[in-house]
């Protein structure tokens, strides 16, 4: 019989049952999220799986690395709601994979950004930061203001519909025609003004 002494002096018992413990534990926390209405149907009729554009637009976000400074997830707090808008609710997020919610602040939390700026405003800003906020220590990205080359975006939309965004075969076979004459930064910004709409026009 395993007693807490033979338990604590073997080590092959103990990362078996650490192993046990944490995996039960990790099930009874994750399983239900699976058949949780809430965290796995849009909020609302506003939340839309990305198109082309915005899609490209966010492989970019990822590419830069932009989710190193910037959150995505307004927690339930005053603090957050009073600078950032409505608290961020699973529903929004079903078509994101990966979602970007992150912790990691060295720049504002991007969750509602959509709307809240002009194209012509983020194009600027993304270009060289400092010309529209002077305090501001995010490396300019003026490389993005170059053609936008994603000849698979098609194929990648095929894949994000095997796990469950609904995009039609005529919305996968237009993919590359969206996205001809764009650069990089119309791209960007295309995503960027998408961000957080689905609660903020309900309100």
């Amino acid at each position: 019989m395993l007693t807490h002494e033979k338990i604590e002096r073997s080590n092959f018992w103990m990362i078996l049952l650490i192993l046990i413990f944490v995996s039960v534990g990790g099930l009874v926390e994750i399983v239900p999220l699976f058949f949780q209405k809430s965290t796995t149907t849009p909020v609302n009729d506003l939340v839309k799986p990305y198109d082309a554009l915005r899609l490209a637009g966010r492989d970019i976000y990822q590419r830069e690395g932009c989710y190193l400074c910037h959150s995505q997830m307004v927690r339930p707090f005053r603090s957050e709601t009073e600078r950032y808008g409505h608290y961020s609710v699973a529903g929004e997020f079903v078509y994101d994979h990966p979602f970007q919610w992150g912790s990691k602040r060295t720049g504002p939390d991007l969750a509602r950004v959509g709307g809240r700026y002009s194209d012509q405003w983020h194009r600027v800003h993304l270009l060289n930061p400092r010309d529209v906020v002077p305090e501001s220590n995010m490396p300019a990205f003026y490389w993005l203001d170059r053609p936008l080359k994603k000849p698979t975006i098609g194929a990648e939309m095929a894949a994000l519909r095997i796990v469950g965004v609904p995009y039609t075969d005529q919305e996968i076979a237009d993919a590359p025609k969206a996205l001809e004459g764009k650069t990089e930064l119309d791209a960007m910004i295309a995503y960027l003004q998408g961000l957080g709409l689905a609660l903020t026009q309900t309100r």
